[in-house]
């Protein structure tokens, strides 16, 4: 094993940039593993955390760009240095825009009628770019993570006092007047109106209200911690209000984890006040066992919520609650007769964070306790996020995954990785998995982890018998992927699909149950 790194002085790229740079160099042959990034303070510790450092690398500032590689010789960390990054840089910059725009007042003097900037900068830069734009009476979406609460609070107080509003930091999706920001989907325009602070929930919603034959006026990401007591649920609030005002949207959904204890009751005391029916889908609580108050029209999962917003929306009402088909259980149970004595233990592997937790809840609802890197419960939390126990869902986009690295929508090699691990495990019986087309991801999600699962079939023996693996897919039929050739890819290797996660984990339910 050999690792070195080279510093490039005053030459700056943005993160999503960069996630595509380290994803090309992690590919090469010899590769165990890269970082591509800014010399901020925060990066420089992570390249502590993997071994890397020296006084090169102490004395970089934020505009200078690091990149480090861990590989199997000397001789490949010289060549992916030396040739490898340079292709990569060349073949990415070749692709990008040209732009001779270098501030954001040179922005606004070339395009005066902007209303909105996106950053997708490193966190610690964040604050002192928003407040320029909302300075401009700019709205923001803001790509960026690891901003501070307190900065991220000073921005959003700053923003309603303008009028403005400020998605993110931390925001995966939003859909503005039909165009996708961040992560999103080719999804069509109509009556329905969406609220979620995690890009994948939103990203699911959309694309399920999309194949019920309905579509969305707006979807407003609000950012991970939004609905922190810390920040309020300002622009939870103040996207209620814009939906609330738009001739357009005739229903309004929200999807989110739990929000802080402290402003809960404020949240359902403003969605009670709200003058359009609400659909409130707010995972790991039991808020839905009130069902409807009012307008609020609560559900458990994002399968629920879909059900209810298509009957208000005047769409076809599901004849069924039932996630599963009678052909289904019976495929489950023909599955359960097969496995070994020693196979008892399901294992997750997400790309989504949502879809974690969501997961998480369908089990524990099914009698299922699960150990996770984001628990619904601190009590079942991984002392060691890189190796699973038990049942494990594990959600690999979550920041100790991706901090320094590509999110696992754009690059899935640590994924696949890890997808290889549990094959080794003669404990698992079950892995589920999810895959999310739309703009912005992997061009190819399932071939990417796809070998790796052919690859741990490979290697199991025999004694310990086969995974049922089992994947949600997320997309529509106009994204760029090709949504039903992915879908067919799995199937042709034996990977049982659904439309949903919420279906996909009632079916590793069924997997478990005693034989």
């Amino acid at each position: 094993m050999a690792a070195g790194f080279v510093v490039r002085k005053n030459c700056y790229y943005d993160s999503v940039f960069l996630m595509g740079v380290n994803k090309r160099l992690s590919q090469l042959v010899g590769v165990r593993q890269t970082a591509v990034l800014m010399g901020s303070e925060n990066n420089k510790r992570l390249l502590a955390d993997i071994g890397i450092g020296g006084g090169e690398i102490e004395a970089a500032q934020p505009s200078d760009l690091i990149v480090a590689v861990i590989a199997d010789s000397p001789e490949v960390v010289g060549q992916v240095l030396e040739h490898g990054l340079a292709e990569a840089l060349t073949a990415l910059e070749a692709g990008a825009p040209a732009s001779k725009l270098h501030t954001l007042a040179e922005g606004l003097q070339a395009l005066q009628a902007a209303n909105m900037a996106v950053l997708t900068i490193p966190g610690e830069h964040v604050y002192r770019e928003a407040r320029k734009a909302l300075e401009s009476n700019l709205n923001l979406f803001i790509f960026s993570s690891n901003v501070p609460l307190e900065e991220e609070r000073k921005l959003k107080e700053l923003a309603r006092g303008r009028g403005l509003l400020v998605m993110g930091p931390d925001c995966g999706t939003s859909i503005l007047n039909g165009v996708g920001l961040g992560f999103a989907n080719a999804i069509r325009r109509g009556s329905i109106g969406a609220i979620g602070p995690s890009g994948t929930g939103l990203q699911e919603f959309t694309c399920q209200i999309h194949h019920a034959g309905l579509g969305i006026s707006h979807a407003i990401g609000t950012g991970s911690h939004d609905l922190s007591d810390e920040i309020g649920g300002v622009t939870t609030f103040m996207a209620l209000e814009a939906l609330e005002a738009d001739p357009a949207t005739q229903v309004i959904a929200i999807i989110a984890k739990p929000p802080g204890g402290g402003m809960a009751d404020g949240l359902i005391t403003r969605l009670e006040m709200c003058s359009k029916p609400v659909v409130a889908c707010l995972l790991g609580t039991s808020l839905e066992q009130a069902g409807s108050a009012g307008e609020i029209h609560w559900a458990r999962t994002i399968d629920a919520a879909i059900q209810r917003v298509v009957a208000l929306g005047g769409g076809p009402q599901s004849s069924s609650g039932e996630p599963l088909s009678a052909e289904e259980r019976a495929l489950a149970k023909r599955l359960r007769s097969t496995r070994m004595p020693g196979q008892q233990h399901l294992r997750g592997v997400f790309a989504g964070g949502s879809f974690c937790y969501q997961s998480q809840q369908i089990l524990r609802d099914a009698g299922v306790t699960t150990y996770s890197n984001a628990p619904l419960d601190e009590q079942h939390r991984l002392s060691d996020p890189l190796h699973s126990r038990e049942h494990t869902l594990v959600d690999m986009g979550d920041e100790g995954f991706t901090l320094g690295r590509p999110h696992p929508m754009i690059d899935s090699s640590l994924r696949a990785q890890r997808v290889l691990a549990e094959f080794s495990d003669p404990s698992v019986a079950v892995l589920l998995l999810d895959f999310i087309l739309g703009y912005n991801a992997a061009m190819d999600p399932v071939g990417e982890i796809l070998e790796a699962v052919l690859e741990g079939r490979q290697r199991r023996s025999s004694e310990a018998g086969d995974i049922a693996v089992v994947a949600s897919m997320c997309g529509t039929e106009d994204d760029p992927q090709d949504l039903a050739l992915q879908s067919r890819m799995l199937r042709e290797a034996g990977v049982h699909v659904f439309s949903s996660n919420a279906r996909a984990a009632s079916f590793c339910c069924e997997l478990l149950k005693p034989d």
